[in-house]
């Protein structure tokens, strides 16, 4: 499998900082073709937020340089997977929960993060930063870990109430803000033209599910180029919408 992928950031309308940070991954291997993108939404106000998500990237960086090749060359990566990242996740909550105290503020983000491998995706999130899967129409894979979803979930809410909900960037969980944390995981088959959309709230707060498939679709995006393009487009819409929050997204194409 091939891939084509690209990420677009935007500042947004009204923040002085961007605290959204990105990462984007290739590498050739005996295996295939290894694809790593993450999102992180950092909060905290002024350059906090940065600094968490910043950070946690730093972290996964390091994570697919040193700890993902033995995993492949060893053929585990099905079983190591999960408690490598939970381990990760853990470490950079204690790591940056320790910092904050120490110098007297509150700060953490929200982590999304897709690998590609062997025919296999795999997916974890904390906090409200989704994971997209674009086929014969849009998925969400990944569930906000927040209070409206959590109120959906309990029959408390209609999923249209939660999406005006003035509660609705209340987070339950993120690194570095959190006793703990608590990843969900999602895999499955790679097929032939799926697109995987990550990206933090600020970037789908005002447009429909269905709009973001009518620009991301495998049919709209044949090159890296093309989807740089289709985010910078989906980014003006949402700022002309009136969206405060940054604006960040990252897409990824099987061919």
């Amino acid at each position: 499998m091939k891939y084509c992928s690209a990420f677009y950031t935007d500042i947004g309308i009204k923040k002085s900082t961007n605290e959204d940070s990105m990462l984007l991954q290739h590498a050739a291997t005996e295996y295939g073709e290894v694809v790593f993108a993450v999102v992180c939404d950092g909060m905290g106000g002024l350059d906090k937020g940065e600094l968490a998500s910043a950070e946690l990237i730093r972290a996964f960086d390091s994570w697919f340089r040193t700890e993902l090749p033995p995993m492949i060359a060893e053929k585990t990566v099905e079983f190591k997977l999960r408690d490598s990242w939970i381990d990760l996740v853990t470490h950079m909550d204690d790591k940056i929960s320790r910092y904050g105290a120490r110098n007297g503020f509150s700060l953490g983000t929200t982590v999304v993060c897709l690998l590609l491998l062997q025919g296999r995706y795999y997916v974890m999130n904390i906090g409200d930063s989704r994971c997209y899967l674009l086929r014969d129409q849009i998925y969400q894979v990944t569930k906000d870990h927040t209070v409206v979803q959590l109120e959906v979930d309990n029959g408390l809410l209609t999923p249209e109430q939660a999406l005006v909900d003035p509660r609705r960037n209340m987070l339950l969980q993120c690194v570095g803000a959190s006793d703990y944390v608590r990843p969900d995981f999602f895999c499955g088959e790679i097929q032939k033209n799926d697109v995987y959309l990550l990206c933090c709230d600020g970037f789908r707060h005002v447009v429909a599910p269905a709009e973001i498939y009518e620009e991301l679709n495998v049919r709209n995006i044949p090159n890296d180029q093309a989807i740089v393009n289709r985010l910078r487009g989906l980014t003006e819409v949402i700022k002309a919408r009136g969206e405060t929050d940054n604006i960040s997204a990252l897409a990824v194409c099987a061919r």
